[in-house]
């Protein structure tokens, strides 16, 4: 775990680097809170709770869109006009997002985030090891899809997760200077939630009968198996409106037989059609994981977090790889 002071350093000189970006130096807003628009639900989440009562936060994506076909519409571009702060994920999953923030609000200052800067990316595609996918070749894992080669959900490594955060905070404070502290101390609270979150998977993931993780949807969950040692497995490549092959239907199916696995995972907000497909040839049971790209109306009415949701993929994770 890494000591508070380091953070704090860490999240201040990235400060100093958003403040240096700006055209001029900014000070808070006079009035209000500091208006922020963010593309995906992690971004969203991770700024309520470094911004606590000083953001006003809103979502790009509508309640329930998936996320990958997603184009700004002309509202949108008003929305981020008129923000003080915009933040995307990375330029693999938002490659409109440059494209959309050229002049768009720069004469009054707004800040663009990249939670991306610093992290860790996957490429899209794992080159084949020589082994088959039940000889446990841990942190494998395919697809392909995105184009820029990397992997775009870095959001679902709890790493990459706490330099989104620190990124974050670094961009307020920078927009905001007035109540960089503030940020700064809500931002070390959440990534000490983050690091425990990180020991639970851990140890929930640690003594399982099997680490072969067959997902019947697409390539989202490459950098969690990455983080955890499990071998990857999906139906579909990297973007969602993809179809699988009838050889990748036989190769999971195959796997699942061999291994003795009863579970084949989907995901949110997309037809499980594959899913379905491959339990009702085996005999296998759904299980939901959440890639946390967007949430539905009904998860965000009842308060969902990314510490929530993530909680809820460790335990059907622990269900489908029967952990102990």
């Amino acid at each position: 775990m890494r000591g508070p002071a380091r953070t704090m350093a860490a999240v201040l000189a990235l400060a100093l680097l958003f403040a240096a970006a700006c055209d001029r130096p900014e000070q808070a807003p006079a009035s209000g809170r500091l208006s922020v628009v963010t593309t995906l639900f992690p971004l969203y989440d991770f700024v309520r709770h470094v911004g606590r009562d000083k953001v006003d936060v809103k979502l790009l994506l509508p309640p329930g869109v998936e996320s990958h076909g997603f184009e700004p519409r002309p509202e949108d571009i008003v929305l981020v006009n008129k923000a003080a702060v915009f933040v995307y994920t990375n330029r693999f999953m938002e490659p409109w997002a440059a494209q959309l923030v050229k002049g768009v609000g720069r004469e009054r200052g707004l800040v663009v985030i990249d939670a991306s800067s610093g992290v860790r990316f996957l490429p899209l595609a794992a080159k084949k090891s020589g082994r088959q996918a039940d000889d446990h070749d841990h942190g494998a894992h395919e697809g392909q899809g995105h184009q820029g080669g990397a992997d775009p959900h870095i959001w679902l490594s709890i790493p990459n997760a706490r330099k989104m955060v620190q990124n974050i905070a670094a961009g307020l404070a920078a927009r905001d200077p007035k109540n960089g502290n503030w940020y700064v101390r809500n931002a070390e609270s959440y990534l000490r939630e983050l690091d425990h979150l990180d020991e639970s998977f851990s140890r929930g993931l640690g003594n399982c009968r099997t680490r072969l993780f067959l997902h019947g949807g697409h390539s989202a969950f490459g950098y969690l198996a990455d983080r955890y040692g499990l071998t990857y497995v999906s139906a579909y490549p990297a973007t969602a409106d993809a179809e699988p092959t009838p050889r990748k239907f036989m190769e999971i199916i195959a796997l699942m037989r061999k291994n003795g696995i009863g579970y084949i995972f989907y995901e949110e907000l997309i037809t499980p059609r594959a899913a379905q497909v491959i339990a009702a040839e085996t005999g296998a049971s759904l299980l939901r994981l959440h890639g946390l790209h967007n949430v539905g109306r009904d998860d965000l009415a009842s308060g969902a977090t990314y510490l929530s949701l993530m909680g809820r993929n460790l335990e059907n994770l622990r269900t489908g790889l029967q952990c102990r």
